[in-house]
């Protein structure tokens, strides 16, 4: 017995130590990626503060709210771009947000199993679709049927509506706030449709036959079982969605009219922060031009830090609140 054991013991030690060895250099792997992440965020944040203080120490707090932006008289601000983002990012949610969860709803309760495969294929396409395509499709294809079509509607058809019809007044140039925010719209709806519909089919079946068991509809077993026990899910996938909303580049300068003024029409142009960056970045000439657009990429970061900070903390108190 003692001689097995002398006999094992050495395999069995080094056994060991092998395993030892590579969580250790598991250990230091993962680890170091850790820490990368956290220093490139780091480095990002240096460069984008350094690179903005030379327009924050000329125009200071008033970059934030003047609308002006002349790279002629090196006079800028950022109103008209941080309006810009908000409000295409409104308007892709507003109109994103219900479409992504009707469609994840008909998936996980109603469609039929054959055609399940399909449709969650479609939607993940969409997904990987370069946002330079749909940039190119907006402009070509859906602006001139806006134009044509849906804008001379809406215009004539809330013309006398007050408040609506501030909203839906000018010419219909085709291009401009609501173009890119219906292409937003549609480019958020693969990634909230994907998260939303994952999250759905967590919920186990055993609540969904216990409601119908007791006679609920479909809608009813949506709204009191589905969306109660997935409500963390889907918030964290609205949140996403609004995220690549915000950021969102060639797609929106396509077809928001570039233009840097602020305007209640949706019908007219405006622009983004990341549109003007892209569209201002390689002609700056001058380090308060240059510093102004790093000033834009500043805020941006802020803008969607502040998002999804706020969604982490709202994610939270739903947690608390049902006892998780």
């Amino acid at each position: 017995m003692n001689a097995e054991a002398t006999i094992d013991n050495p395999i069995s030690d080094s056994a060991l130590s092998r395993n030892r060895m590579r969580d250790t250099v598991l250990h230091a792997i993962t680890r170091t990626a850790a820490i990368g992440v956290l220093i490139m965020l780091s480095g990002v944040i240096i460069t984008l503060i350094h690179g903005s203080l030379p327009a924050l120490d000329q125009f200071g707090f008033s970059f934030l709210h003047t609308e002006s932006w002349n790279p002629v008289k090196e006079d800028f601000g950022a109103a008209a771009p941080i309006y810009g983002t908000v409000i295409s990012s409104l308007i892709a949610m507003v109109i994103g947000v219900p479409i992504s969860i009707g469609i994840a709803i008909f998936i996980t309760e109603l469609c039929p199993k054959s055609m399940k495969r399909p449709i969650g294929i479609a939607i993940e396409l969409l997904a990987g679709i370069p946002s330079i395509i749909y940039g190119i499709w907006g402009l070509f294809v859906l602006a001139p049927l806006l134009q044509h079509y849906v804008q001379p509607a809406l215009i004539s058809t809330f013309e006398h509506v007050p408040l609506m019809s501030s909203l839906f007044s000018g010419p219909p140039y085709g291009i401009g706030m609501l173009t890119a925010g219906l292409i937003l719209s549609i480019m958020v709806l693969p990634f909230i449709t994907s998260i939303t519909r994952d999250v759905f089919e967590t919920v186990p079946p055993m609540l969904k036959e216990s409601a119908y068991g007791l006679g609920c509809t479909t809608w009813e077993v949506v709204r009191h079982i589905v969306l109660p026990y997935t409500r963390v899910g889907v918030v964290g996938g609205i949140m996403l969605g609004l995220g690549r909303a915000l950021g969102e580049t060639m797609a929106v300068t396509f077809v928001i009219g570039n233009a840097h003024r602020i305007s209640s029409s949706l019908l007219a142009p405006g622009t983004t922060i990341s549109a003007t960056i892209a569209n201002e970045f390689t002609e700056a000439v001058g380090d308060l031009y240059t510093s102004s657009l790093i000033a834009l990429g500043l805020i941006l970061f802020l803008i969607t830090f502040i998002v999804l900070a706020a969604a982490r903390l709202m994610l939270l108190r739903m947690e608390r609140r049902s006892g998780a």
